[in-house]
């Protein structure tokens, strides 16, 4: 059985031991999209770190239709808040690419603004001397629904060992309204949900993960699949073993 209070006492005792080895005096740089993980992450190192040393970082690109939702935990936490729009950023990558190959794939469209927005956490974090959080959880890291050197980096990681039910939970123990726990997220391209795109719920594949059953041979197929394809963006880089003759 999965003990919210105890688990979000730990990640919050887990946050301060990490500052305390590796940033001491410095503050946790989070963006926040409005999502339940940057959600609860925030919410976390408010708490472990005390709100004054927190930074909520919203990265709209141009327009973004949610973003009073982050103006609203910012609020909500007391924390920092500031915002940088990456529109101009991310327009001028897609052109540079566009001049060489004349052309751009959704994935490459789909994959420079998480980059761009990485681009500029460590920015606002080597400004301020901060650490970036990474607000990845376990079962999108699981089917690789993020991006490399996107959102899947940062400093350090409280939620990647937590499925979305867990995390969610976490939330709840954390007190945060179920506005920032419960928000269906977006792609913010399509408007289509993270399940539309994935093909299954996360309630299938968070199951699936704690205790290997699912009962959909389809959606267990889906799921293997995009893990094995997947598995590269969570293992260490290769590197080649030279050894000195």
């Amino acid at each position: 059985m999965f003990d919210a209070e105890k688990t979000k006492n730990d990640i919050v005792k887990w946050i301060q031991d990490w500052f305390e080895a590796n940033g001491k005096g410095c503050k946790a740089i989070v963006g926040v999209s409005g999502g339940k993980d940057s959600s609860v992450v925030a919410a976390l190192c408010a708490e472990a770190l005390g709100r004054e040393n927190v930074v909520g970082v919203m990265m709209p690109r141009g327009e973004q239709f949610d973003i009073d939702v982050s103006r609203t935990l910012i609020e909500h936490l007391g924390i920092t808040g500031i915002t940088v729009n990456v529109e101009d950023a991310c327009n001028a990558v897609e052109e540079q690419v566009k001049a060489q190959f004349g052309d751009i794939s959704v994935q490459t469209k789909t994959n420079i603004p998480p980059r761009i927005r990485m681009t500029m956490l460590y920015a606002v974090c080597q400004t301020v001397e901060g650490r970036v959080a990474n607000t990845c959880n376990l079962s999108e890291d699981y089917v690789g629904y993020n991006t490399i050197y996107g959102d899947n980096a940062g400093d350090f990681s409280p939620l990647s060992k937590l499925t979305v039910q867990e995390v969610k939970a976490v939330g709840r123990a954390l007190g945060l309204p179920s506005m920032f726990v419960d928000k269906v997220p977006i792609d913010g391209l399509q408007g289509k949900t993270d399940e539309d795109n994935l093909g299954f719920t996360y309630e299938v594949l968070d199951k699936y993960i704690r205790t290997g059953v699912c009962e959909d041979p389809d959606a267990k197929a889906k799921i293997d699949r995009k893990h094995e394809m997947n598995l590269f963006k969570l293992l260490p880089m290769p590197t080649f073993e030279y050894k000195p003759e």
